[in-house]
């Protein structure tokens, strides 16, 4: 009887870092912290934020996704020409060079969650699947923070992301 408290104990310590995972791998992808802001009533669109990091010796590209919380995803960027803010598609996709990191963020590159079907509420799971040009697709989750959030707190983790 001892040996099997010992033996489930050990399972059990074994599987907790996967139960509480919020990173997500596709080929030599990995996608860290996806998250999303909740949106008012209204809102037509939403943004979505990670961290992707190519551990591979090839470059890939995030080249789309889909969601059932939207009519599409696309990845856009967000620049300032001439004094003004533009927002666009990248019809090519987000480059992924090999070793290393591409952060989508408030501000920069991003998902755009277009033809929102509901608002988004805060702690809620968006399911989301990403496509990567030679990676494949691979479903994630992410996490609403609270309406403008510039960023998101991953409670324990003591960091913004």
């Amino acid at each position: 009887m001892r040996a099997f408290s010992r033996l489930l104990a050990a399972a059990v310590l074994l599987a907790a870092p996967s139960a509480f995972a919020h990173d997500y791998k596709a080929g030599d992808i990995e996608i860290g912290h996806p998250w999303t802001r909740a949106t008012p009533p209204a809102a037509r669109t939403g943004g979505g934020y990670l961290t992707l990091t190519n551990h591979g010796q090839t470059a890939d590209r995030l080249v789309g996704g889909s969601s059932s919380v939207s009519g599409r995803v696309e990845v856009h960027t967000m620049e300032v020409t001439d004094g003004v803010m533009k927002m666009r598609e990248l019809a090519d996709g987000l480059a992924l060079p090999p070793g290393e990191t591409v952060k989508l963020e408030p501000g920069g590159f991003h998902l755009m969650l277009i033809d929102l079907k509901a608002p988004i509420s805060e702690g809620a799971k968006i399911p989301v699947t990403l496509r990567f040009e030679h990676a494949g697709t691979v479903d994630v989750e992410l996490s609403a923070g609270a309406l403008g959030a510039p960023t998101m707190e991953h409670g324990g983790h003591g960091g913004k992301h």
